[in-house]
């Protein structure tokens, strides 16, 4: 279904009231080749999920599609592991909520994360020492030029953090329809981030409903809820930071969280060095710094897009020039700045 002239309010986690030329919602993948076959590709081209990893400073001067492809399946099973495929449009905490009841291990740490399920590839969605890329096996995915079908393996994915290919040499070509997961009949837990063991300790024995149960009760004590309050979670990357700059930074600042990174350097705190710069709390007219975690920026109810722009650009000033640190935006620009 293609809309012309649309508020693209409902499909931004910060709530920004702009507009889009135009808004092509896909149900299936074969409307998903008919839809693509026929955009005016003489404009910009946008696929938007749950919106919650997007900030726009314009109306959108362009085609947005929107993939609500629904269903999960099981595809195959044995006494050690389950492969599942779940349509793009899926939510993902429902599709954690359900592989939880189900007793398949491997997404209970990433619970409570906003968005659907076809941005998890493309963000290589993590929290709590694990990364989506480790559960993915394959993708299903339309060519934005042609409509043609294809099919991605997790190694063809280009994974990295916070990164993969579609985010880079592909970024705008495929529409991803579904993703498969490989999950295991036998959890090995990873709880040594932060204070989750502590947590899950509180609730009992050690399973996947209370590692998912205190993820969330953590998420939730810390991260304002989008429908009360706009906002796209995390909107910075924790910063790669070589050994000698981990080094100097542990002198400096002995209380800085360093985290080991599969790279073999060191993933820094982005919320901590925000924090630092005193800005945790801040508010420039709408446009704030959560009071309960830096890493988050949030419209208080009228910021425009440029608004929150110009705050986080204020906040990477303060942390380049006290820390000697660029930090990246996780979240991704979308119009005219």
């Amino acid at each position: 279904m293609i809309v012309r002239n649309i508020s693209i309010k409902k499909y931004n986690t910060f709530g920004l009231d702009y507009k889009a030329d135009s808004l092509i919602t896909i149900s299936t993948e074969d409307e998903a080749t008919s839809a693509i076959k026929n955009i005016d590709r003489s404009k910009p081209i946008l696929i938007v999920g749950g919106g919650s990893n997007l900030l726009f400073v314009s109306d959108f001067p362009g085609t947005i599609i929107h993939p609500e492809i629904d269903g999960i399946e099981i595809t195959e099973q044995n006494n050690d592991f389950v492969i599942i495929s779940a349509g793009a449009g899926v939510i993902w905490d429902d599709l954690v909520g359900w592989c939880v009841v189900k007793g398949f291990g491997g997404l209970e740490n990433l619970s409570l994360i906003p968005g659907n399920v076809g941005a998890t590839p493309v963000q290589n969605i993590g929290a709590y020492g694990r990364e989506i890329k480790d559960s993915i096996i394959k993708i299903s995915a339309i060519g934005l030029k042609d409509g043609h079908y294809r099919e991605f393996r997790s190694d063809e994915c280009r994974f990295g953090y916070r990164d993969s290919i579609f985010k880079g040499e592909l970024k705008g070509e495929y529409l991803i329809t579904k993703v498969f997961y490989r999950l295991t009949l036998n959890p090995e837990y990873q709880l040594e981030y932060g204070s989750l063991k502590d947590e899950v300790l509180k609730l009992g024995q050690i399973s996947l409903k209370t590692v998912r149960e205190a993820v969330i009760n953590i998420r939730r004590s810390k991260l304002p809820d989008p429908a009360v309050k706009g906002n796209a979670g995390s909107f910075f990357r924790n910063p790669l930071i070589t050994g000698d700059k981990a080094f100097e930074l542990k002198a400096n600042y002995p209380d800085i969280p360093l985290y080991n990174d599969q790279s073999g350097g060191k993933k820094a705190a982005a919320g901590w060095l925000i924090e630092q710069c005193g800005w945790k709390g801040h508010r420039s007219g709408d446009a704030g710094v959560h009071e309960k975690q830096a890493l988050v920026i949030v419209n208080h109810g009228n910021a425009t897009g440029r608004d929150i722009f110009d705050l986080s650009e204020m906040i990477r000033a303060s942390v380049l020039e006290k820390f000697g640190i660029e930090l990246e935006r996780e979240v991704e620009i979308a119009g005219s700045i």
